[in-house]
């Protein structure tokens, strides 16, 4: 990437009055919330829009699809779009465009409008991460940009998801999805009008997208919609049973294996793939694919395992309420504590956070509530938000040790990471807790075979309770053998999910363990390279 043409001089910092500052600071989060809001509305109500779309549980699932992709692959070409038109145009044209995707969501009836309105939804909001970093930064001076404002902007850019889930019975109070819909207009109207009244200082603008940038692009993006595409459905379709599944998954890999050959060909490549491939950054990549892999729990494992026993979205509002809290204090937490020689030390704690939150959950029961999980998922909730930020800044510090034009590939690795790689750890979480509860459904039934006294037994008391409203003894005898079936689906369910809790829990401390290895390993080298200087 040394060929490439220097980046543009940024004009120097001069702080804002406090009422200045603080609106600039209140705009990141308005705008991080609307973005992830948005998301949260959309993975919260997924179930419940089939009614209204006419469309299957399944069906829907592609609202998400469409959705993430956009998100997935979008960083790859905002930093240049911004680098080429301005800051100040990027950031009017974006938030411009997102508000008239809004309104034009209104007008979709059916599933056929409302992918090609959550796909342009995708695309308009993929810019507002970006924005939300921007506008956090903005009032901060140099040395605080980092330690506060970063933490800051991933908070409120993460906060959206849980408090959709907190607030969503308060908003589909009617059942109806276009309560969201007017909800996202009217966030987008505010946003248009702090995007336009607080400019954004713009900097020199140069020429830096290329030709093949648009090939790479296309290639990466085919590539990354492939992956999300599979690991949304696949834990639906079944993997083994649906043939289209595999042939996606192999096309998208042949995507970006041609797109990684082309790239590391070019003078002037998209991404640096070379120093990517590096060992520091690899070692960066697979912390922060493996974390997202562990914050699945979050996302997909306590409301799918509540939605499966029954829960309505008001019995686990509060459970969200908690998580919504834990983010909040663990990202004011990280940017209390947040420096260069603490980070280590920061990861210690969050994995430590994680295993303890994982290995609460590990051991429910039968009669799990969301009241059981506000501890635990709180202290997930607090980890999250102390290792995603610090694991950013220590890689733009790596980033800018190399230089300013490694800034673009390593802020592409960890957006894309953070979207693709929580993605694929939903996917994976799903697809092994399906395959555990059958496994356990399984085990369940064979231990209750037919000539079992207790289970004769049990169909007895189940027999004696319903006899009040039924007479007939073969009736009886079927709704019985219904509730035993019920009972037992249940009982497998919540054993399939502390399965993956309790692996969960385990990858955590593997997680660590291999982190105090690699911070012992180092000090040891310090160590025996400290007498050298001293004997000569």
């Amino acid at each position: 990437m040394s060929d490439q043409p220097a980046q543009p001089p940024r004009p120097d910092f001069v702080p804002k009055p406090p009422l200045l500052a603080a609106a600039y600071i209140f705009a990141s989060a308005f705008i991080a919330l609307s973005q992830s809001l948005g998301q949260g509305f959309l993975s919260a109500n997924t179930q419940t829009l089939g009614g209204e779309l006419g469309a299957t549980q399944t069906e829907t699932m592609w609202l998400m699809v469409v959705f993430m992709a956009p998100r997935a692959v979008m960083p790859l070409m905002l930093i240049k779009i911004r680098m080429q038109f301005g800051l100040r145009r990027f950031a009017e044209i974006s938030i411009v465009i997102y508000a008239i995707v809004a309104l034009i969501s209104l007008l979709a009836g059916d599933l056929r409008s409302a992918l090609a309105t959550e796909l342009l939804s995708g695309i308009s909001a993929a810019p507002l991460s970006t924005l939300a970093f921007l506008y956090m930064l903005e009032p901060l001076p140099p040395e605080k940009k980092l330690t506060v404002g970063l933490p800051m902007a991933l908070t409120f850019i993460s906060l959206g998801t849980p408090l959709a889930r907190a607030i969503n019975p308060l908003i589909m109070f009617d059942g109806s999805w276009t309560n969201v819909l007017m909800l996202k207009l009217g966030m987008s109207m505010v946003c248009l009008f702090l995007v336009y009244r607080l400019p954004l200082v713009s900097g020199p603008t140069m020429k830096v997208i290329k030709g093949m940038d648009l090939t790479s692009f296309a290639l990466i993006a085919a590539s990354f919609s492939g992956f999300v595409a599979c690991f949304t459905t696949g834990a639906t379709y079944w993997w083994l049973q649906t043939p289209w599944v595999g042939q996606l998954m192999a096309g998208s890999l042949v995507a970006l294996v041609v797109a990684l050959v082309i790239e590391l060909q070019r003078k002037e490549p998209l991404i640096d793939v070379r120093w990517l491939l590096s060992p520091a950054m690899l070692h960066l990549t697979a912390a922060l694919l493996i974390f997202r892999f562990i914050l699945a729990e979050q996302s997909a494992g306590a409301p799918g395992l509540f939605q499966t026993l029954g829960f309505s979205q008001d019995q686990m509002a509060p459970l969200f309420w908690w998580i919504t809290l834990g983010t909040f204090a663990g990202g004011a937490a990280c940017a209390l504590v947040l420096r260069p020689d603490r980070v280590p030390m920061i990861h210690i704690g969050a994995l430590l956070l994680i295993a303890a939150g994982a290995g609460m959950d590990a051991h429910s029961n039968m009669t799990v509530s969301p009241r059981d999980m506000f501890l635990s998922q709180s202290l997930i909730a607090f980890a999250s938000m102390m290792f995603l930020p610090s694991a950013m800044a220590n890689g733009l510090l790596t980033a800018l040790q190399k230089g300013p034009t490694y800034l673009l590939s390593f802020i592409i690795i960890f957006l894309s990471s953070q979207i693709l790689g929580g993605t694929i750890g939903a996917g994976l979480f799903r697809t092994f807790t399906a395959a555990r509860t059958t496994a356990h459904t399984e085990w369940i039934k064979e231990q209750l075979a037919t000539g079992d006294p207790l289970v004769s037994a049990r169909i007895a008391q189940y027999m004696s309770q319903l006899s009040g409203s039924l007479v007939d003894t073969v009736q009886l005898k079927t709704q019985a053998v219904v509730q035993l079936s019920t009972v037992v689906t249940r009982q497998a369910t919540v054993a399939a999910y502390n399965d993956v809790y309790t692996a969960i829990c385990f990858i955590a401390l593997a997680a660590l363990a291999m982190l105090l290895g690699h911070l012992l390993l180092n000090t040891l080298r310090a160590w025996m390279a400290d007498p050298a200087p001293a004997a000569q």
